[in-house]
């Protein structure tokens, strides 16, 4: 069996509005240590990352801890939304649930991200068959991962786990075939 705990990064300092540096708040840096905690029995091989700052910081806690070192997956970043900042985040996801096609100009659409998450799980499966496997990750993206498998995850699920971070999902799989999702709160 391979088993993949996503984590989802602890939370972040939305005043910094670049995607790929976010950095993790005061809160956030606490509460990473409970993700460490949750996966110190865990018997984790590998550690993998969105190449995000708040994703990596959100395991790095983890991976230092315990001598790994934190592998990033350009393909499990999160979704890009446009070029610009969008105040109105809510309304916008709503509109991505109800239509996996939908993009702002310079964003991507649910599809693409799921697409690209998925062939990046894929290629994880193969590469480390058997392992017990970390990967810092994020609401969006994770979210899309979960709609793979499990077509009634939605956007009202999707807003459910919104205000949730540090989130932790554990997939169980015998090779590429899914064998359970367990979602958790640390």
């Amino acid at each position: 069996m391979t088993v993949v705990y996503f984590i989802r990064h602890a939370e972040p300092n939305y005043k910094n509005h670049n995607d790929e540096l976010r950095e993790l708040t005061e809160k956030g840096l606490a509460d990473r240590k409970l993700v460490t905690e949750f996966l110190r029995d865990k018997d984790i091989d590998i550690v993998l990352s969105s190449p995000y700052k708040r994703s990596i910081d959100t395991v790095k806690h983890f991976a230092d801890k315990y001598g790994r070192q934190v592998i990033t997956i350009p393909d499990f970043r999160e979704r890009k939304v446009d070029s610009v900042w969008i105040d109105d985040f809510t309304s916008f996801s709503e509109q991505q649930w109800k239509d996996f096609d939908y993009k702002l100009t310079d964003g991507e659409t649910l599809r693409e991200v799921q697409s690209r998450n998925i062939a990046a799980l894929e290629w994880v499966l193969k590469e480390y068959k058997n392992k017990n496997i970390v990967v810092g990750s994020h609401g969006t993206a994770l979210s899309t991962i979960i709609n793979h498998y499990d077509t009634s995850f939605g956007y009202l699920s999707f807003k459910k786990i919104k205000a949730i971070m540090p989130w932790i999902v554990k997939f169980t799989f015998d090779g590429n075939l899914l064998q359970s999702i367990e979602m958790i709160n640390v």
